[in-house]
């Protein structure tokens, strides 16, 4: 199973390394990045624990998590596919990025490497993605990344006592590449 990508603009996506914990922890210390984590990530170590658990995940096929790396090998964020149904061929797509690469088209081009990626090894159909209304930069990578807008999922997510409602988006393996 290929686990290293080469995409545009020098990028790479590649399997999370420990070395990566740094940028990983940088990343979730932003301001409303830190609840999109799976656990606080308060220290390096925290972040290193979050890239076994990655790593953990993909040796079981559990998920596959990407880093998105530039030439040098910094992880700028991440992408990822999980909630696997082998019996439907679907999955779940997330990513993100640090402050420093947003703007550039790294969620853009990981996302769509990752769904083609997603297609050919893993043999999936469909793929689904997510992202609260209020966040119109994820929707514009889920819509350049080849992912159709299926409609709203009302007050799905609560952060600090709100509600946010949730986009759906989806990509099928017979859609036009984006």
């Amino acid at each position: 199973m290929n686990d290293r990508i080469h995409l545009p603009a020098g990028l790479v996506l590649r399997r999370w390394e420990t070395t990566d914990a740094p940028a990983v922890r940088e990343a979730f210390a932003e301001p409303g990045m830190e609840r999109q984590a799976d656990a606080p990530l308060a220290t390096v170590s925290d972040a290193e624990q979050w890239v076994r658990r990655r790593q953990d995940q993909w040796d079981r096929r559990a998920a596959f998590a990407f880093a998105v790396a530039d030439a040098s090998g910094t992880a700028l964020g991440g992408v990822a596919v999980s909630g696997l149904d082998a019996r439907h061929a679907t999955g779940w797509i997330s990513y993100w990025t640090g402050s420093a690469a947003r703007g550039r088209g790294v969620a853009t081009l990981g996302c769509r490497a990752l769904a083609d990626w997603s297609f050919a090894e893993l043999a999936l159909f469909r793929l689904e993605l997510g992202h609260r209304t209020n966040n119109p930069a994820s929707c514009r990578v889920a819509l350049a990344a080849g992912f159709a807008a299926e409609g709203v999922q009302r007050q799905k997510l609560a952060y600090d006592g709100v509600r946010y409602d949730v986009e759906t988006h989806a990509r099928l393996t017979t859609d036009p590449v984006p």
